[in-house]
């Protein structure tokens, strides 16, 4: 089994739920730097955050690890549950 790999020629298709700026506009900067979720032309899902992976590194869960070039990015709960609704099923 070959392992997953993203495709850096996929393009930004459709954006999950609302922005961070659509939903809380005092919540970011400006428009251009809030956090988002977007589904590429390829299926996949891009997600804009802010990296801590530093910060989770040592106490990740047991079987979890990241792998060379992943990073771990957090969004606000808020913007998962408003794309709920954009998210196909299984």
């Amino acid at each position: 089994m070959v392992a997953w790999q993203a495709d850096p020629s996929a393009l930004f298709e459709s954006r999950l739920g609302q922005s961070l700026h659509e939903q809380d506009p005092e919540s970011c900067d400006d428009n251009k730097t809030c956090p988002d979720i977007w589904r590429l032309s390829n299926g996949d899902v891009a997600v804009i955050g802010q990296d801590l992976t530093d910060a989770y590194a040592a106490r990740l869960p047991e079987g979890v690890a990241l792998g060379a070039g992943e990073r771990l990015v957090i969004i606000p709960g808020i913007m998962l549950s408003n794309a709920k609704k954009d998210i196909p099923d299984g």
